[in-house]
């Protein structure tokens, strides 16, 4: 059977983190909050959508950050979301290795959980 997309990325943050995880994947990467299912809601953590990429939140107790391991959101202005984030005071990173096709670059959320923002170039 052949995998068709994928649906949700999840990423871990730490007990009580969804206020700063609020305000840094809505106020600077322009997610909006979606719902959760009432019977996930105990469990903490958050759901967001933009476009057809929904990102899932979830608390971990023994939260450590995924430094390696990264989801990758295709943007349409890199420059301008990339300055937004660095100007909010988040760690940053261009140093690794071009890819064709792309420009390329990663920032880290509240927590240090990786995240790599890709812009297609012609």
């Amino acid at each position: 059977m052949p995998i068709l997309a994928i649906d949700h990325v999840q990423l871990a943050i730490p007990t009580g983190g969804e206020e700063n995880a609020r305000a840094f994947f809505i106020n600077l990467l322009g997610f909006h909050e979606i719902p959760k299912p009432s019977e996930l809601v105990k469990r903490g953590g958050a759901w967001f959508e933009a476009g057809t990429v929904q990102l899932h939140l979830g608390v971990e107790a023994d939260f450590r950050p995924a430094r390696k391991a990264h989801p990758a959101f295709l943007v349409d202005d890199l420059d301008e979301l990339f300055a937004k984030v660095q100007s909010a005071g988040f760690e940053t990173d261009t140093t690794q290795p071009p890819l064709d096709g792309y420009k390329r670059a990663h920032v880290f959320d509240p927590f240090g959980n990786r995240i790599e923002l890709m812009e297609k170039v012609e």
